[in-house]
């Protein structure tokens, strides 16, 4: 079991304090990161809740699987940005801070007064970080944007629809969760940057842009030189050479790969005169064969269990994993091994299963110190930091500016 009772942060950013205005997942999860990286974060949310409170699976109202798994190691402050008195609140503490992060649409953070300029002027040394849908200086900088909306317009589900009858999204959010880590690299980015001018600076990290480059990582293809003649796209991905392979018992990841893997695997399966048919030791004419190669590969896969593939693949050094269920990742010898899953005591939900931060510090480790808060469960402790007195707390939670305990 995970202790958390120290809420002391730790990490290479203790001592760095981030203004959260973000919701949902994409910048949720980005400041999650910095708080797992030691940042105090500071979780700013409407006093009914990050919507994402009600997403996921729930033991109680406004505590969901998903909100649990983006927001630990924050505290919460409920306000409500619509009141005059909750953005002075708000504003009290942005001196105080070094960085403030939102995905709000600029047009609306600039109609509450926190934007940059406004933002600046309180605290000019200040990391200010706007995670949008597209970049301000586009056409579409004001249109909404969804997880679904940005893979269908950066080519991900297009590319991934290739050979399909029809086109979808990927099972995951993946362009919240992408953009996400972008976020918190430029962060970081941004405060080495003042670490070593003084300075600040406003940060843009939108998601249409940074998901097409993400995307065109390895398919700008033929796009690549002006004037070819050739489309964009990674061949060898878009023709399906690699898939799951069935067993005789259930499926498998193998991935023969280098000349040595292929011409050992026809070895051992009793089929060397297939190293020849597929040119193995020329790599221009494998990758030229690679899906009918692959699927050879299918074709001989039904003769052995899963184990038995892997005991071989294990022996002939050929990358090779079972395919894994959700449900199975806890059980993987792996991720047991290295701790990925914690049991840990939440206040209010009792004994969950969570996930650790997963990059290492030798000189600055990080951990959960801190369970996912319930709605405004730090409002008067962070008031009180920014230097509001109790009668004033009061008065704003009579006036229901601000929320929680």
């Amino acid at each position: 079991m995970t202790d958390t009772t120290s809420n002391a942060p730790s990490g290479p950013l203790k001592g760095i304090r981030v203004l959260d205005l973000t919701a949902v997942v994409l910048g949720p999860l980005a400041t999650q990161m910095l708080a797992d990286y030691g940042a105090d974060v500071i979780k700013v949310e409407p006093p009914e809740g990050d919507m994402m409170r009600a997403n996921g699976i729930s033991q109680h109202p406004g505590m969901s699987s998903i909100f649990l798994a983006v927001n630990r190691n924050k505290r919460s402050l409920a306000v409500d940005l619509k009141s005059p008195e909750g953005v002075a609140a708000l504003r009290a503490l942005i001196p105080q801070v070094d960085v403030v992060v939102h995905n709000m649409r600029v047009a609306a953070v600039e109609r509450l007064g926190l934007g940059y300029e406004a933002v600046a002027k309180l605290n000019p040394k200040v990391v200010y970080c706007a995670a949008t849908g597209f970049g301000q200086d586009g056409p579409h900088r004001d249109k909404p944007a969804f997880d679904d909306i940005i893979q269908a317009a950066c080519g991900l589900v297009g590319v991934g629809s290739v050979g399909r009858e029809q086109p979808d999204y990927t099972p995951s959010l993946i362009a919240d969760k992408t953009t996400g880590l972008a976020v918190c690299n430029a962060v970081l980015a941004a405060l080495l940057h003042r670490e070593r001018s003084g300075q600040g600076q406003y940060v843009e990290v939108p998601m249409l842009e940074t998901m097409a480059a993400f995307v065109l990582a390895e398919h700008m293809g033929g796009m690549t030189f002006q004037g070819s003649a050739v489309k964009a796209g990674y061949p060898r991905l878009l023709e399906g050479g690699r898939k799951p392979a069935r067993t005789r018992d259930g499926w498998i990841s193998m991935l023969p790969y280098t000349e040595r893997h292929w011409q050992a695997f026809f070895v051992e399966v009793g089929r060397p005169e297939l190293a020849e048919r597929y040119s193995i030791a020329n790599r221009q004419e494998r990758n030229a064969q690679v899906r009918a190669l692959y699927g050879h590969l299918r074709e001989l896969s039904p003769l052995k269990t899963t184990a038995e593939w892997m005991a071989l693949c294990e022996k002939l050094d050929i990358p090779a994993t079972p395919i894994y269920a959700l449900d199975d990742l806890p059980a993987h010898p792996h991720l047991k091994a290295v701790g990925l899953f914690e049991d840990a005591q939440h206040p209010t939900e009792g004994p969950i299963r969570q996930l650790r931060p997963t990059a290492r510090f030798s000189a600055t480790p990080t951990r959960v110190y801190r369970q996912a808060p319930t709605v405004g469960q730090h409002t008067s402790e962070i008031l009180r930091e920014a230097g509001l007195g109790e009668e004033a707390i009061a008065r704003l939670k009579a006036n229901r500016a601000v929320a929680g305990e």
